[in-house]
């Protein structure tokens, strides 16, 4: 056994206890036990127990990548402030700079990639199961547990629309001279996949970021990322087995959905779709208070109310607020100051008639 196997086999393991029970339900109500369809349910099923599974981590991800967006700018701030310092105290303290600044906001970089991190290692297992459905069938043996040898047979005979075998690739369908629907199938799924990620990725940046989120160097990343990783699944669909490639399709659409709704019901403040939310409230009848929970746009208005009064009392009471003054213009004011009291002292009362300074002028009145 390889290396990877054995490091994947209790995932493995997991994987052919699934399938083999979505089997053993889809034949149960009256699906034939070989054929392509019940298997490609089977996998579908498969992507639900996953994705399912991962609903938890798939919010925290949400979430962390909202943060992520949101102190974009003080990051670009902390970037700004040892640009050019190439010295290794200025890299360290760069770096303790950011990651209190993740500190701070409860979240990092790798977390926004968890549920990607966690799905790859059964995506691999569904790929290894599949890989060595051949080999297993050829020799009249099993998986690793529950696809026994009956079952790998008839999972190794099994053909999407009675053409296209699950465990084919698209270059060993290229080479077979009755494999062309099975190239058109592949290069079908491949397109949708890409499309499916694309327009994933195009919620995001369109709709779910705030303007100030827009700014940081993570949105510009998260646009170069919208080109560029779609493109990693025509390797995919190239090397993969068919049935490999329909569960990364099924996958990709659960995610398409899924974001959807998050989107929708919970949205970035200041966003587009978090606009677009409080329009669909306000329609009707409602809003959201100050925690976010749905009230009527009664209570809205009078929270509304009452924050506006806080807001004043407390400006009211707060002291007012000095103009900084730098130190060489206080030591000029500090100066100046027994001078001009020295001035005041000294100068003559005035009377209610001028005194003539004019000879002329006094003999003349």
């Amino acid at each position: 056994m390889d290396l990877l196997g054995t490091i994947l086999w209790p995932l493995k393991w997991l994987v052919e206890l699934v399938l083999v029970a979505w089997h053993s339900v889809l034949t149960f109500v009256g699906l034939p036990a070989a054929a392509g369809i019940t298997w490609v349910l089977a996998i579908v099923g498969l992507v639900i127990v996953v994705r399912a599974a991962l609903i938890p981590l798939f919010v925290k991800q949400i979430k962390s990548q909202r943060k992520m967006m949101e102190i974009a700018p003080e990051l670009r701030k902390v970037q700004e402030k040892y640009k050019g310092k190439r010295d290794q105290l200025s890299r360290e303290a760069m770096s303790r700079e950011t990651m209190a600044l993740y500190k701070k906001h409860g979240t990092t970089p790798v977390s926004s990639c968890l549920p990607l991190l966690v799905q790859m290692p059964v995506f691999f297992s569904l790929y290894s199961v599949l890989s060595s459905i051949k080999t297993n069938a050829v020799n009249n043996v099993g998986g690793v547990g529950f696809l026994n040898p009956e079952l790998t047979k008839e999972f190794y005979d099994a053909k999407l629309f009675d053409v296209a075998s699950l465990h084919t690739t698209l270059v060993e369908a290229w080479s077979q001279p009755d494999g062309q629907i099975t190239v058109v199938i592949l290069i079908v799924l491949v397109v949708l996949m890409i499309a499916s990620q694309f327009f994933t990725q195009l919620q995001i940046i369109s709709k779910n970021l705030s303007p100030e989120a827009k700014t940081g160097q993570a949105y510009q990343m998260q646009k170069i990322m919208l080109y560029i990783l779609p493109l990693g699944f025509i390797f995919s669909g190239v090397f993969f087995p068919l049935g490999v490639v329909i569960y990364w399709f099924t996958s990709n659409l659960w995610t398409m959905v899924q974001q959807f709704i998050v989107i929708r019901e919970m949205p970035t403040p200041g966003s587009d779709a978090a606009k677009a939310r409080e329009e669909r409230l306000a329609r009707k009848g409602k809003a959201l208070d100050a925690s976010g929970k749905i009230i009527s746009m009664e209570k809205y208005q009078a929270e509304q109310q009452r924050l506006l009064e806080e807001a004043e009392r407390a400006k009211a009471v707060a002291p007012k607020r000095q103009q900084p003054v730098g130190k060489q213009r206080a030591k000029k004011q500090s100066q100046a100051a027994p001078a001009q009291g020295a001035n005041k002292s000294t100068a003559a009362p005035r009377t209610g008639s001028p005194r003539p300074t004019d000879p002329a002028a006094g003999a003349t009145s």
